[in-house]
Formats: structure tokens, C-alpha cells, sequence
């Protein structure tokens, strides 16, 4: 006995865009995709979602939500801002019977935190539970979403309050070869970093750009997530986030000339040297040289270098403000920081 769930007969998804009148809109960058056999593979990437919750996120027309429900899952929750696919979701909706809920709303900011039932949470150091995030997203939406949901998987919030919740979605073929880069790959970036800092991360497959409707320019990156127990660096996020994204900030230069932009101007030399030399990193590699674990010692060293003045943790570059201090390294009341004992230890 086949255990997919069958749906009522439907009209086609390309009809019900003919019917609706629907296009992909350009500044949302939308495109869909109508290949079934992709659509499918898609879903399967996710792994075992038979009796599981699923969310999924930007399904539009519902490709993917059919082959999902496809799958027999427990429940599905599909989360939608374009207020012109809803009633295509809402058909939908109706032959399932209960087992599909659509919920209006900008992922970028919905809290799932409540969305799944309280007997699915599990201990973090236990096996993954059986939720599921997918999505095909927008380009222009995927890759800030992936930073908001690292940040969550790093205070085991949102959707992570359940557990080490995976995740399967979509993105530019550059940005899903980014994420898993290697050490030494010239597609590693700050991206990079963070993904593999709390996920283990694969990049599944590439669909080719012509399978969408209208074609994109790139091709697409089918890239699958799941949260490590323990991240390659026990640190906050923000913090890495700011060590990663200012050595990178130079990428081709030496990693040091990125580093020195956590601080101050007047101490900037001998702060990058001795954060360098705490972490036991040689200064001269590159940033894309450089691995996890390196970077974790770099971010402890910067930790322990601001623990003597923790205005240092405030301390941007890029800000008009300077937060406590001014570009060349003074208190905003005009006393040296030399007088404070950030430098005094040196």
C-alpha cells in the first residue's frame, strides 16, 4: 500500500498561473520552478518527513507544498507574503483536510518558536526531530534569512527552540558553493565560516537556471542544513559575526590588515599583533586561509583582549559614532585610552 497521501484531482500549477493570471515578479525576484522530477528531489533532500511537521517557507504557487504533503507528513505550515498566492495554497488547503495550514506573513521576521506541537521538543544533544524547513526562496530573501536562522541556531531559539531543527532550501549556485567552501577555495567567505561554524552543511545539487519560469541568470544551489551539537566556536554569535566579517573585510590582503579594524586607529597595530599572537595564528595567512578553528582562536583572543576594556566590544569601525571612542582612538571626553589600561598591558 502506498503511504503518499493523495490528493484530489487539481488543476495543474501551471494552469492555476494561467487562471490567476500570475507572473514572477521581478523586484521580488520570483521565479517558479515547474519541473515535478526536480520539485520531488527537492523534497527528498529534506530527508524522512513521513509523520514529521514541516514548514515550509515562500512555497508561492505550491510546487513543492504538493510534494511535500506528497510525502505524508503529519502537519504542513507553509508561510506566505505574497497575498496573490494564497488562494492557490487555500485549494490546497481544502483537499487536505486539516493537514495544511497557510500562514500570511514575511519569514524574515515570524517567530516559529510556537509553531510545532510541545511534544516534538527535544534535548539539543538529542537526535534531530522529525521538523523540516524548506523553502525556494527569492535570491534577495535567502541569504539574509540564512544569517537571521544561524543567529537562532546559536541561541537555540525560533524554530531551534524544538531542537537541532534541519533545513533544505534554495539559493544562487555561487551562494550554496560559498557555504561549503573549503579552506583555500577562493569561493570561501565570511558565509562560509559561519554556516560551518553551526551547521553541518551540504550542498545537495544544482538545478540549472532553465528549469524556472522565466529563467534566471544563475543556476540554483539546493544546499541542506543541520545543526551541529556543539558550534566550532562556543562563542555569541555577534561576536563572530564582527571577527569574521572584519577579517574579510580584506580578503586578499593579509588577515591581520581585516583584524586591526576592530579597534581603535592609535592601537590598531599592536591589538592586531597581539590578538594574532594569543590565538598562535600566523598574521601573513590570508583570510580564506584560514579555518574554523583558527578563527575560533582569533575570536577568543579578541574576546579576552576586550575583557580588559569592554568598551572595546563596542568599538566599529564604520560607525559615525565610534561608540566610546573617536577615530583616533580617544574617549569621547578627549581621555587616552593608554590612561584606561588597555595599552598599559601590552
Amino acid at each position: 500500500m502506498s503511504s503518499r497521501l493523495r490528493l484530489p484531482p487539481l488543476p495543474s500549477i501551471r494552469d492555476l498561473i494561467r487562471l490567476y493570471r500570475l507572473r514572477a515578479l521581478r523586484q521580488l525576484s520570483q521565479n517558479f520552478l515547474m519541473d515535478q522530477r526536480l520539485i520531488d528531489k527537492i523534497v527528498r533532500a529534506a530527508g524522512r518527513i513521513k509523520d514529521g511537521h514541516v514548514c515550509e517557507v515562500g512555497p508561492g504557487p505550491g510546487g513543492i507544498t504538493r510534494a511535500i504533503l506528497g510525502r505524508n507528513p503529519e502537519k504542513v505550515v507553509v508561510i506566505e507574503k505574497d497575498r496573490r498566492f494564497i488562494p492557490m495554497l487555500e485549494l490546497l488547503t481544502e483537499a487536505t483536510d486539516g493537514k495544511m495550514d497557510v500562514i500570511i506573513g514575511d519569514v524574515l521576521s515570524f517567530n516559529m518558536e510556537k509553531m510545532f506541537p510541545e511534544e516534538m521538543r527535544l534535548d539539543w544533544e538529542s537526535h534531530t526531530p522529525n521538523i523540516h524547513l524548506i523553502g525556494n526562496l527569492p535570491f534577495s530573501v535567502s541569504t539574509p534569512l540564512i544569517i537571521r536562522w544561524l543567529h537562532a541556531i546559536a541561541d537555540k531559539g525560533n524554530a531551534w527552540s524544538y531542537g537541532r531543527v534541519p533545513m533544505t532550501l534554495t539559493f544562487q549556485k555561487e551562494v550554496a558553493e560559498r557555504m561549503t567552501a573549503p579552506v583555500t577555495s577562493p569561493q570561501r567567505c565570511r558565509l562560509s565560516v559561519m554556516c560551518q561554524n553551526w551547521c553541518n552543511v551540504q550542498h545537495v545539487f544544482t538545478i540549472p537556471g532553465s528549469a524556472f519560469v522565466p529563467k534566471p541568470d544563475v543556476d540554483v544551489g539546493v544546499v541542506h542544513f543541520e545543526p551541529k551539537i556543539e558550534p566550532i566556536i562556543p562563542l555569541p554569535f555577534t561576536m563572530v559575526e564582527k571577527v569574521v566579517r572584519c577579517i574579510f573585510s580584506f580578503r586578499q590582503k593579509y588577515s591581520i590588515r581585516g583584524a586591526e579594524t576592530l579597534f581603535p586607529v592609535v592601537l590598531r597595530e599592536s591589538l592586531g599583533l597581539e590578538m594574532y599572537r594569543l590565538a598562535d595564528v600566523d598574521p601573513r595567512a590570508r583570510p580564506f586561509q584560514l579555518t574554523v578553528g583558527e578563527f575560533g582562536r582569533l575570536c577568543s583572543a579578541y574576546e579576552s583582549i576586550c575583557l580588559r576594556d569592554p568598551r572595546l566590544f563596542r568599538y566599529n569601525s564604520r560607525s559615525s559614532k565610534k561608540d566610546s571612542f573617536d577615530e583616533e582612538g580617544q574617549l569621547e571626553e578627549g581621555q587616552p585610552l593608554e590612561t584606561q589600561g588597555v595599552s598599559s598591558v601590552l
